[in-house]
């Protein structure tokens, strides 16, 4: 069966007889020299395996009621086994024919307006999309539950003029954090701070948690960008007074991982309250701490040794 001219003949039981025409789009150079089977989403068949509840593609089982109209298995137990088109009962009639034609189709990755070049067999592309590098990150902003998405201009956008993040370029840091009652902790998210320099940008975290029956402080670095590039970087922080100092060196986690994930990994300068309010100073029961840091990138020279290299 050629992609290009599907006809669907469905179960008597469903009584649906659907033709539908897929086009290969020129916006994507592989589906453009690949043979047949080839679907642009907004197409027809593509149209066709789009839940009508949830509008996400559909994979078996794939249900339709006694006059052919169809639905994913997830949206089947949600409408309380009723046609959410005709409201006739569904039954456990499974749509046998889109699935077979489902098989045989290959569809753009979901990101391909983003970037993605991709082309996947229908049943193995959902796998892909789930790790699929040019799918949308999320708002790195921790103080909020927020639930904005985008690439990595639109977020730095968005941190500025929504949450009114500080911005900064530069690859070296000095801040201060003053809290007048240390022993507040309550799960409190102080600081974040976006750098740019590398022609990237990398958010600084500064947080107060409960560790056990203590609090405690953790400062870390997050990449805006995948696991495969926050690679490329390394940082240090320090903090310090008296004449003694903690210093710690990592690379930046990408902010694929939450805030939380790379918080509860400990995966940055940990600083207990005791510790902390002796690089206080003064009576110890005001949180005045100093941290300092930089961010630099690793370069080999021909000889083959690593050279970190600082921003200009």
């Amino acid at each position: 069966m050629d992609a290009d001219d599907v006809g669907l003949a469905l179960h008597p039981h469903g009584g649906l007889l659907a033709a539908a025409a897929a086009s290969r789009p020129a916006a994507y150079p592989k589906a453009a020299a690949a043979a047949g089977g080839i679907v642009a989403p907004g197409s027809s068949v593509h149209e066709l395996l789009e839940c009508p509840v949830c509008t996400n593609s559909m994979y078996p089982p794939i249900h339709q009621c006694q006059n052919g109209h169809t639905l994913c298995s997830t949206c089947k137990a949600r409408v309380h086994n009723r046609c959410p088109t005709c409201r006739q009962e569904l039954g456990d009639i499974r749509c046998l024919a889109l699935e077979k034609v489902a098989e045989s189709l290959e569809l753009p990755c979901k990101h391909y307006s983003l970037g993605c070049p991709e082309i996947f067999p229908y049943y193995s592309k959902i796998k892909h999309e789930a790790m699929c590098s040019f799918r949308p990150y999320s708002c790195p902003y921790a103080g909020s539950e927020c639930s904005v998405t985008g690439d990595i201009p639109y977020l730095v956008n968005h941190l500025r003029d929504d949450h009114k993040v500080d911005m900064h370029s530069g690859c070296t840091f000095n801040h201060r954090y003053v809290k007048s009652n240390p022993r507040e902790v309550e799960n409190a998210t102080w600081m974040l701070t976006v750098f740019h320099c590398f022609g990237q940008y990398f958010c600084l975290h500064f947080e107060a948690f409960q560790l056990g029956m203590a609090p405690v402080y953790m400062a870390f670095l997050r990449f805006m960008g995948d696991e495969n590039e926050a690679r490329n970087y390394s940082y240090s922080l320090e903090v310090g007074a008296n004449g003694r100092k903690m210093v710690w060196e990592g690379t930046p986690r990408s902010v694929r991982d939450s805030h939380r994930k790379v918080r509860d990994s400990h995966d940055g300068l940990l600083i207990q309250r005791n510790m902390a309010l002796f690089f206080s100073g003064g009576d110890r029961k005001e949180l005045k701490l100093r941290i300092t840091g930089r961010i630099w990138k690793e370069t080999q020279t021909p000889d083959g040794a690593c050279v970190p290299v600082l921003c200009s």
